[in-house]
């Protein structure tokens, strides 16, 4: 019995350390508290409290500034009406090691003018996107390009992970996800 019991020990130690599994529809979102370029922190359960969230995983910088990303990103942009008149805000997460991520989230952002729902945060050496199980780890990779909708109680209620570079969470699919406010009464 005394033999068995000291790998099963250094096995429970191990397990916490396994990557989490990503979150899937139904279950509440994780928290983090990340960074803007700016500085700005950005809570991810104090954006929840004020409606509707859009958490889009980008691929941060993996070498390069990421095409598809870029398009993605302006999808998004040309779309903010949308995503403004369904009261939501959009959360982008760049992901990366630490030294010089906000350089290059910077150089992402120079040919983007940012509506004011929208962020982009800084997830220096993958915090979120480990704490989602996201994390592609592979030569010139970061994460898994990865969309969730949130709502005010903080329930994933859309989910989207692409285990490839294309093949995107579009603005008209979100959209189209997102509840429709009503009109105000007069």
């Amino acid at each position: 019995m005394n033999r068995i019991l000291p790998p099963l020990l250094a096995f429970a130690t191990v397990l916490p350390l396994a990557a989490a599994a990503p979150p899937t529809v139904g279950e509440k979102a994780r928290d983090f508290t990340l960074s803007t370029p700016e500085g700005k922190h950005v809570r991810l359960s104090e954006v929840i409290s004020q409606g509707p969230v859009v958490l889009v995983v980008l691929r941060g910088y993996p070498g390069y500034q990421c095409p598809y990303c870029n398009r993605q990103v302006q999808d998004f942009i040309q779309k903010a009406q949308g995503f403004a008149d369904a009261g939501a805000h959009v959360v982008l997460v760049y992901p990366g090691p630490t030294q010089d991520l906000g350089a290059k989230a910077n150089e992402f952002l120079a040919d983007k003018k940012l509506p004011d729902h929208f962020d982009l945060v800084l997830d220096p050496d993958y915090e979120a996107t480990n704490l989602y199980g996201l994390r592609w780890e592979a030569p010139r990779e970061t994460a898994y390009p990865s969309t969730f909708l949130i709502d005010r109680q903080g329930a994933i209620f859309f989910s989207k992970i692409v285990k490839e570079h294309g093949g995107r969470t579009t603005a008209a699919e979100l959209l189209d996800a997102l509840p429709k406010r009503k009109p105000m009464q007069k």
